[in-house]
């Protein structure tokens, strides 16, 4: 089963930086059992969400051509418990990308409050006969025609261009859109 463990994109600007927004809800099965009687989301998914808020903007970068995956975490800090109610802002910027990989560095926030940071290290993979076996690409969750699903419009400045199956829309005359 995959996870994801954003909901939307908030920002998105291309090979630079990243916006995304993860509500803590208690409609999710894991704040149940994570601590009975005081649920918090757990750290390590609140990585799972900035790895992959970083991941998508990494993979995007050369068109989701590399696989990509997290290989290293220098760095985490969390100054308190994300809680149900709480909506996380989640914030990447890659600070150096190559053909080897790209270092991101993290934060979330709740409101103004800095919840975490940290950095991450993603590999590029290398198209080795010896990891095509293991790193098949429905191993990979992100794709092009992901972005779709969270209306990632990959413009300048930070604005979101309207997705090209919005402004297709937009271009059928009233009377033959379907309802």
């Amino acid at each position: 089963m995959r996870w994801i463990w954003i909901d939307k994109f908030l920002e998105f600007e291309s090979g630079r930086r990243a916006q995304a927004v993860k509500n803590v809800t208690l409609a999710e099965d894991h704040l149940h059992d994570h601590f009975p009687g005081y649920p918090t989301m757990p750290n390590s998914l609140i990585v799972e969400g900035l790895a992959q808020t970083g991941g998508i903007l990494v993979g995007e970068h050369a068109g989701f051509k590399e696989k990509v995956v997290l290989a290293k975490i220098p760095k985490a800090v969390f100054h308190f418990a994300a809680l149900p109610g709480d909506t996380l802002i989640y914030t990447t910027t890659v600070e150096t990308i190559n053909p080897e990989g790209a270092m991101v560095s993290a934060t979330s926030h709740v409101g103004d409050r800095l919840q975490a940071e940290m950095e991450i290290f993603f590999a590029h993979l290398a198209d080795e006969p010896r990891a095509q076996g293991f790193f098949k690409p429905e191993n990979f969750v992100f794709t092009m025609k992901l972005l779709g699903v969270f209306d990632v419009g990959r413009g300048a400045e930070r604005r979101f261009e309207e997705p090209p199956a919005v402004a297709r829309m937009r271009d059928i005359p009233p009377g033959l859109a379907r309802s």
